[in-house]
């Protein structure tokens, strides 16, 4: 007995994040379905997961933000621009996929005591009205009350001024965000036991069909994932490329989403893109940057899941969204994509950020992360394998385009030369 228990820490500890919650899911369902009376008081562990996303995502999100801007590299050279232009274009794109896909999949989640979860916004002027005075809120009192577009503009702020800081203010910065980031992976640790008591509480609340909303959420997302991979990205591709687009996009999918998809993770995927991009060809002075800089700002997959999850809240909530609401909707996205960090599921916790447009109460929108939990077997995965294999994608198309360009010049540059000695 003394020897199980530090046995099962361990393998709680380092064992599989994606079969754990598996185990979670199905037992939690098992356990409802026999134990109706168990499955209900087994909610508690559920309560008790959100409580603890409740309680990091606030101080996640502004030490995140901050750390990145002021610990981020000024000077990449004029060839990243193309790359870092791309990624924010695809992002911006994949979000609104993902909007108009909402808009013609309408899809509802199972939420809990949500009689006064949200004071609806009366269309975009109004959004707009409580996004400027979220802005200016107090710093303490934004992150005491959850108030994510406070937190994002303040630490937007102190990020920029801490850019002019010395090395070993940003080296501090830094080591707290690697200290914030590791309790948040503790946290998420729990996502096994948070998904199992939520899962049996939920069908021993609602029945089985209330699991069934789930299937139609993961299918919009996957649906937009691959809509994104598949047709947008090569279209973008072949905007600046002018070739056939096919080949680098399924090469890329094979070869880096492939392994990105089981590894759940693209910061650990970026020695795999390196390798791919060597394969290709590409030059090493982009793709040196342009890949680790990928693993952190090029997040079309992240954009897709906020955009979906928020969007599902707010169809079962009745809100009504104007067209202007929704694009507001997927630039904030956007933006919040761009920041995820870099630990699986790091993009559910920004959910509640973008469920602030819409007046969702927090409670009610870290619900919508814990469903995100539940069905994250399947959405993280994608959501990394499309992250990934789009920063080749991305890095290949600015190589191209820079090399055709610089083709042109010189071709221009040459016939003027001819032309001034004729």
């Amino acid at each position: 007995m003394k020897r199980t228990i530090p046995f099962l820490f361990t393998l709680i500890k380092e064992g599989s994040l994606v079969k754990q919650i598996c185990v979670g899911l199905v037992l939690g369902i098992i356990v409802a379905v026999i134990w109706p009376s168990a499955g209900a008081a087994l909610e508690i562990l559920g309560n008790f997961f959100v409580s603890a996303l409740k309680a990091v995502a606030p101080i996640l999100v502004f030490v995140l933000v901050a750390a990145s801007i002021a610990n981020r590299e000024g000077n990449t050279g004029g060839k990243i621009k193309t790359v870092i232009g791309l990624y924010l274009i695809g992002t911006l794109m994949a979000a609104l996929v993902a909007v108009c896909a909402s808009f013609i999949f309408p899809s509802q989640i199972a939420l809990i005591d949500t009689s006064d979860a949200v004071t609806a916004p009366g269309g975009v002027g109004e959004v707009l009205k409580n996004l400027l005075f979220n802005v200016v809120d107090n710093p303490v009192k934004a992150l005491a009350n959850a108030n994510y577009i406070g937190i994002l503009a303040w630490a937007i702020g102190l990020g920029v001024a801490l850019r002019h800081s010395s090395d070993e203010t940003k080296k501090v910065v830094g080591d707290l965000s690697y200290g914030v980031e590791y309790i948040v992976r503790l946290v998420i640790r729990l996502a096994p036991i948070g998904v199992f008591g939520l899962v049996a509480g939920m069908v021993a609340t609602t029945g089985v069909e209330s699991l069934l909303g789930y299937l139609k959420v993961v299918c919009v997302l996957v649906g937009c994932m691959l809509f994104v991979a598949l047709i947008m990205n090569p279209l973008l591709v072949w905007a600046y490329t002018k070739k056939n687009p096919f080949p680098l996009v399924l090469t890329c999918l094979r070869e880096s989403g492939v392994t990105a998809f089981f590894t759940r993770s693209s910061a650990a995927n970026i020695p795999v893109n390196m390798n791919l991009c060597r394969k290709l060809n590409l030059d090493e002075q982009v793709y040196s940057v342009s890949i680790p800089v990928g693993a952190t700002v090029n997040m079309a997959g992240a954009a897709v899941t906020i955009t979906v999850l928020t969007l599902a809240a707010v169809s079962t909530l009745h809100i009504q969204v104007d067209i202007w609401t929704a694009l507001l909707l997927s630039v904030v996205a956007a933006v919040c994509a761009c920041g995820t960090s870099g630990v699986p599921g790091g993009s559910l916790l920004l959910i509640p950020l973008a469920c602030g447009l819409f007046g969702i109460d927090q409670n009610v929108a870290l619900q919508v992360v814990a469903v995100g939990f539940v069905i994250s077997v399947i959405q993280d995965s994608c959501e990394t394998a499309l992250n990934s294999s789009t920063d080749v994608v991305f890095t290949a198309a600015a190589c191209q385009y820079i090399d055709r360009k610089r083709k042109a010049e010189s071709g221009d540059s040459g016939t003027h030369s001819t032309s001034q000695t004729a």
